[in-house]
């Protein structure tokens, strides 16, 4: 994690962003959640409806890292950054996924917010939020969309 002196928040919360990429890519579990404040709330797009604290989503992160046990594949697009004084937050367009088993990529599309907070000088999450568009006749995911 980067500890920011002389930048703009935004240019500060952009740092921590990419920060906070690099460590998904690297499956890196400790670098991840280092981004987090202790009492974030996230609301993943994967198996429940919340997490409730550092503790909690670094579970969440590493029973993550465990379904996509190849290199991982992880990119924003389109991303927005809001921040100001010590609060910020950002929202873009996630690609992410891995290589499965049979050494072939497996990729979807999702939306993206992150709530910042300047805590103790330090750009932390304090909300971050997953989520996949779905049909709503048959309740499916659709993870074939693209920008």
């Amino acid at each position: 994690m980067t500890t920011h002196t002389g930048l703009s928040a935004e240019a500060a919360v952009l740092e921590q962003l990419e920060s906070w990429t690099a460590a998904v890519r690297a499956q890196d579990i400790d670098a991840i959640v280092a981004h987090y404040a202790q009492d974030i709330v996230a609301f993943d797009a994967v198996t429940k409806l919340q997490f409730k604290g550092v503790a909690a989503y670094r579970d969440h992160w590493l029973a993550c890292m465990e379904m996509c046990p190849g290199p991982m594949f992880f990119e924003l697009h389109e991303i927005a950054i809001y921040a100001e004084g010590h609060v910020g937050f950002c929202h873009a367009l996630h690609r992410c996924g891995s290589t499965n088993d049979k050494g072939e990529t497996e990729v979807s599309w999702m939306r993206m917010t992150s709530g910042y907070r300047r805590i103790e000088g330090q750009w932390k999450v304090v909300h971050e939020h997953f989520s996949v568009p779905f049909e709503m006749e048959s309740g499916k995911a659709l993870l074939d969309l693209e920008p």
